[in-house]
Protein backbone atom coordinates (compact mmCIF):
# COMPACT_ATOMS: atom_id res chain seq x y z
CA UNK A 1 0.00 0.00 0.00
CA UNK A 2 1.75 3.56 -0.81
CA UNK A 3 1.10 5.79 1.66
CA UNK A 4 2.81 9.25 2.57
CA UNK A 5 2.99 10.15 6.26
CA UNK A 6 3.91 13.30 7.39
CA UNK A 7 4.63 14.28 10.96
CA UNK A 8 6.57 16.88 13.41
CA UNK A 9 3.57 19.42 13.79
CA UNK A 10 2.59 20.64 17.07
CA UNK A 11 1.86 24.04 18.58
CA UNK A 12 4.86 26.90 18.66
CA UNK A 13 5.47 30.42 19.34
CA UNK A 14 5.90 33.17 16.54
CA UNK A 15 8.79 33.57 14.96
CA UNK A 16 10.06 29.67 16.00
CA UNK A 17 10.63 27.20 13.66
CA UNK A 18 9.67 23.41 13.04
CA UNK A 19 10.82 20.76 10.80
CA UNK A 20 8.24 18.72 8.96
CA UNK A 21 9.11 15.55 7.29
CA UNK A 22 6.73 13.66 4.91
CA UNK A 23 8.26 9.41 4.38
CA UNK A 24 6.97 7.26 1.75
CA UNK A 25 6.43 3.53 1.59
CA UNK A 26 4.74 1.33 -0.72
CA UNK A 27 6.71 2.56 -3.74
CA UNK A 28 9.85 4.87 -3.99
CA UNK A 29 9.14 8.04 -5.29
CA UNK A 30 12.74 9.16 -5.92
CA UNK A 31 11.62 10.05 -9.50
CA UNK A 32 8.18 12.04 -8.39
CA UNK A 33 8.28 15.70 -7.75
CA UNK A 34 7.39 16.30 -4.26
CA UNK A 35 5.62 19.17 -2.61
CA UNK A 36 3.86 20.59 0.46
CA UNK A 37 -0.02 22.10 0.93
CA UNK A 38 -1.40 23.58 3.77
CA UNK A 39 -4.76 24.17 4.61
CA UNK A 40 -6.36 26.41 7.12
CA UNK A 41 -9.65 26.44 8.73
CA UNK A 42 -12.69 27.89 5.88
CA UNK A 43 -10.08 28.22 3.37
CA UNK A 44 -8.83 26.34 0.84
CA UNK A 45 -5.91 24.22 0.54
CA UNK A 46 -3.28 26.10 -0.70
CA UNK A 47 0.44 25.34 -2.73
CA UNK A 48 3.42 25.69 0.00
CA UNK A 49 5.91 24.46 -2.52
CA UNK A 50 7.50 21.96 -4.53
CA UNK A 51 11.25 19.95 -5.63
CA UNK A 52 11.21 18.81 -9.12
CA UNK A 53 12.83 15.81 -10.07
CA UNK A 54 15.22 15.11 -11.96
CA UNK A 55 17.18 18.85 -11.11
CA UNK A 56 15.84 19.28 -7.18
CA UNK A 57 14.62 22.94 -8.86
CA UNK A 58 12.26 24.39 -6.05
CA UNK A 59 9.18 26.25 -6.24
CA UNK A 60 7.76 28.50 -3.21
CA UNK A 61 4.61 30.33 -2.65
CA UNK A 62 5.06 34.38 -1.73
CA UNK A 63 3.71 33.92 0.97
CA UNK A 64 6.62 31.31 2.86
CA UNK A 65 9.47 32.63 0.71
CA UNK A 66 12.51 33.37 2.52
CA UNK A 67 11.30 31.57 5.20
CA UNK A 68 10.53 28.15 4.47
CA UNK A 69 12.86 25.33 2.73
CA UNK A 70 11.56 22.13 0.54
CA UNK A 71 14.24 19.36 0.47
CA UNK A 72 14.69 15.63 -0.45
CA UNK A 73 15.89 12.63 0.85
CA UNK A 74 15.73 10.26 -1.67
CA UNK A 75 17.63 7.31 -0.01
CA UNK A 76 15.34 7.58 3.40
CA UNK A 77 12.55 8.17 0.44
CA UNK A 78 11.12 11.80 2.35
CA UNK A 79 11.21 14.80 2.13
CA UNK A 80 11.55 17.67 4.39
CA UNK A 81 9.89 21.22 4.99
CA UNK A 82 11.65 23.65 7.23
CA UNK A 83 9.68 26.49 8.45
CA UNK A 84 11.59 29.20 10.10
CA UNK A 85 10.07 32.37 11.42
CA UNK A 86 6.55 30.98 11.91
CA UNK A 87 3.63 33.52 12.11
CA UNK A 88 0.00 32.68 13.53
CA UNK A 89 -1.21 32.68 9.48
CA UNK A 90 1.16 29.88 9.21
CA UNK A 91 -1.52 27.95 11.34
CA UNK A 92 -2.90 25.23 9.54
CA UNK A 93 -2.90 21.45 8.30
CA UNK A 94 0.11 20.59 6.31
CA UNK A 95 0.20 18.23 4.09
CA UNK A 96 2.87 15.96 1.62
CA UNK A 97 1.64 15.17 -2.19
CA UNK A 98 4.09 13.58 -4.87
CA UNK A 99 3.56 14.26 -8.78
CA UNK A 100 4.62 11.84 -11.23
CA UNK A 101 5.00 14.45 -13.93
CA UNK A 102 8.47 15.98 -14.97
CA UNK A 103 6.33 19.10 -16.43
CA UNK A 104 7.08 21.96 -15.19
CA UNK A 105 3.36 24.14 -15.54
CA UNK A 106 1.04 24.66 -12.44
CA UNK A 107 3.06 23.10 -10.21
CA UNK A 108 0.61 25.25 -7.57
CA UNK A 109 -2.47 23.04 -8.72
CA UNK A 110 -3.74 20.39 -6.92
CA UNK A 111 -4.82 17.83 -10.13
CA UNK A 112 -0.62 17.37 -10.68
CA UNK A 113 -0.36 15.64 -7.87
CA UNK A 114 -0.94 11.61 -7.51
CA UNK A 115 -0.63 10.58 -3.94
CA UNK A 116 -1.31 12.56 -0.79
CA UNK A 117 -0.88 12.14 3.05
CA UNK A 118 -3.61 12.64 6.01
CA UNK A 119 -1.71 15.91 7.07
CA UNK A 120 -0.05 17.03 10.35
CA UNK A 121 -1.38 19.95 12.32
CA UNK A 122 0.73 23.15 13.04
CA UNK A 123 -0.25 26.02 15.21
CA UNK A 124 1.14 29.03 15.86
CA UNK A 125 0.34 30.91 18.60
CA UNK A 126 0.98 34.91 18.89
Amino acid sequence: QVQLVESGGGLVQAGGSLRLPCAASGRTFSTYARAWFRQAPGKEREFIARINWPGGSTYYADSVKGRFTISRDNAKNTVYLQMNSLKPEDTAVYYCAADRSTATSRVAERYRYDYWGQGTQVTVSS
